[in-house]
């Protein structure tokens, strides 16, 4: 029995799907890459919203409720989510390192931190 030369077209693909397609290939010289942005008149005319409802939410009359969730409390000195306060001068800190700053700050500069975040609080 003569062994057959089977060509290779026949047992392998011309392009193999798993391969992962390279950028030049994908995308010629002087082709976008992808999704452009587009600015907010384009999104307003593309819209129309002069046809629409008034009572219907656009790009022109964003309107939400209150959220639901409480709000996000940052540390006053280190700007980092606080998940604590200091119970005698009422500043958020993040760590124990701000602690300690915060216990050697003098009064007036309390003050000014509270005011900074409008919660300006007399210190006795």
């Amino acid at each position: 029995m003569e062994l057959e030369v089977v060509r290779t077209e026949m047992v392998l693909a011309p392009s193999l799907p798993f391969k992962k397609v390279q950028t030049a290939d994908k995308y010629p010289k002087g082709q976008s890459r992808g999704r452009q942005w587009k600015h907010l008149r384009h999104l307003l005319h593309a819209a129309d919203a002069s046809s629409m409802p008034p009572d219907r939410p656009n790009y022109l009359n964003i309107q939400s409720p209150p959220s639901i969730y409480p709000s996000k409390r940052y540390c006053d000195i280190t700007g980092f989510e606080a998940p604590y306060m200091d119970p005698r001068t009422k500043l958020r800190y993040a760590d124990p390192e701000v602690f300690k700053q915060i216990r050697m700050l003098p009064d007036e500069y309390v003050q000014r931190y509270l005011a900074l975040r409008n919660a300006a609080v007399i210190l006795r």
